[in-house]
C-alpha cells in the first residue's frame, strides 16, 4: 500500500506559443480545465500501474471537491484518508506546442500534524509513504519516531536547506536536474546518496534518468524516444509509478526502469494524469524496446 500526501488540486490549463517573460503578453490557443496535483497525479499512475494506492491529501466539501475525489475512485485510488477540512486548490499551467510547461500553484492545507497521522497510520499498515517537495523542512520533524518507509518527490522545493533535510530524512528522493543543480550545486549525486543513506533519483526529461545507491551504486536509463504532447504530470508519473514497483517488490533500479517508460509514455497524451499508462503498457514496451540493463520487476 502507497500512501501518496500531498497536493490536489485543479489545473487551468492554457495552451500558449511560447511561455510568456516579465511584461509579455501571449494570446492562448486554448484554455482547458481538469483535475492535478503532485500527489494526486501520482496516486493514479500507482493505481493504473496496479498498486493499492491511498490518496492522503486535503480538499474541502463542496461540489468540485467531491467530484475531484469521484475521479480518483474511478482510477482505483483510495479516497478513505483524504481529510476534508480545507479547499481544493487551483494551479495554472502554461503549455507550449513542444510539451514545455510553467505552473503556477497555490498553497494547500496539508500541516505537518495531518503529515504526521497520515506517517502513522501508513507505517501501521507496512506502506510507503509518499510525500511532494513541498513538505519540507516541516515533515521532517512529522516524520521523526513514526518508523514509515517514505519518499519524498523534491518538486516544489527550493530550499537547500529543506532539501538537506528532506535526504536525511527518507528512504527515496526523487529530483529533477535542473533542480537538483539548484539545490544541491555541483555535488556528486553519488556520493550524496551514501553520505545521506537514501536512493537518489534523478530525472533528466530527454536524457534519461539516474539512480545513485546508498551503496555508491548508479544505474542510468535511457528516455523513450517520443513525440512530446504534453509533458504536464511526467515527473507525478515517474514518482508513481517508482512507487509502485517498490511496493511490488522490485529493486529501487528496477523500479526506475519501469516509472522512466511509464514517464516517457505520458508525454505523448495531453493532461498531467490522462496519460498515466496502465502496466501492461509499460511491460509490454519494456520487454520490445528496453531502456536499460535492468529487468522487469515481473512478467
Amino acid at each position: 500500500m502507497i500512501a501518496f500526501c500531498g497536493y490536489a488540486n485543479t489545473d487551468l490549463v492554457v495552451s500558449v506559443p511560447v511561455l510568456p517573460v516579465a511584461g509579455a503578453r501571449v494570446q492562448a490557443t486554448a484554455v482547458d480545465w481538469g483535475d492535478g496535483g503532485m500527489a494526486a497525479n501520482a496516486s493514479v499512475a500507482a493505481a493504473r500501474a496496479g498498486a493499492e494506492a491511498r490518496f492522503a491529501g486535503v480538499v474541502g466539501t463542496d461540489r468540485t471537491s467531491e467530484a475531484f475525489l469521484g475521479a480518483l475512485r474511478a482510477d482505483g485510488v483510495d479516497t478513505a484518508w483524504t481529510a476534508l477540512t480545507g479547499v481544493l486548490t487551483t494551479a495554472v499551467v502554461l503549455v507550449t506546442p513542444d510539451g514545455e510547461r510553467s505552473i503556477i500553484s497555490q498553497d494547500d492545507a496539508v500541516t505537518p500534524d495531518h503529515v504526521h497521522r497520515i506517517a502513522l497510520a501508513t507505517a501501521a499498515a507496512g506502506g510507503l509513504l509518499y510525500l511532494d517537495g513541498y513538505r519540507f523542512p516541516a515533515a521532517a520533524d512529522a516524520l521523526v519516531d513514526t518508523m514509515v518507509r517514505s519518499l519524498v518527490d523534491l518538486d516544489g522545493c527550493e530550499d537547500p536547506e529543506a532539501a538537506q533535510r528532506a535526504l536525511s530524512t527518507v528512504d527515496h528522493v526523487i529530483v529533477g536536474r535542473d533542480l537538483a543543480d539548484r539545490l544541491f550545486g555541483n555535488a556528486d549525486h553519488t556520493a550524496l546518496a551514501a553520505d545521506y543513506d537514501v536512493h537518489l533519483a534523478v530525472t533528466g526529461g530527454a536524457l534519461g534518468w539516474w539512480l545513485h545507491t546508498p551503496t555508491g551504486e548508479t544505474h542510468h536509463g535511457r528516455a523513450l524516444d517520443v513525440a512530446v504532447v504534453d509533458a504536464t504530470g511526467a515527473g507525478d508519473c515517474f514518482a508513481g509509478s517508482y512507487c509502485a514497483e517498490l511496493d511490488r517488490g522490485a529493486t529501487p533500479a528496477a523500479a526506475a526502469t519501469y516509472a522512466g517508460i511509464a514517464a516517457g509514455l505520458s508525454c505523448t497524451r495531453p493532461g498531467a494524469r490522462a496519460g498515466a499508462p496502465l502496466r501492461p503498457e509499460v511491460l509490454d514496451l519494456m520487454h520490445r524496446s528496453p531502456t536499460s540493463d535492468e529487468e522487469p520487476s515481473c512478467a
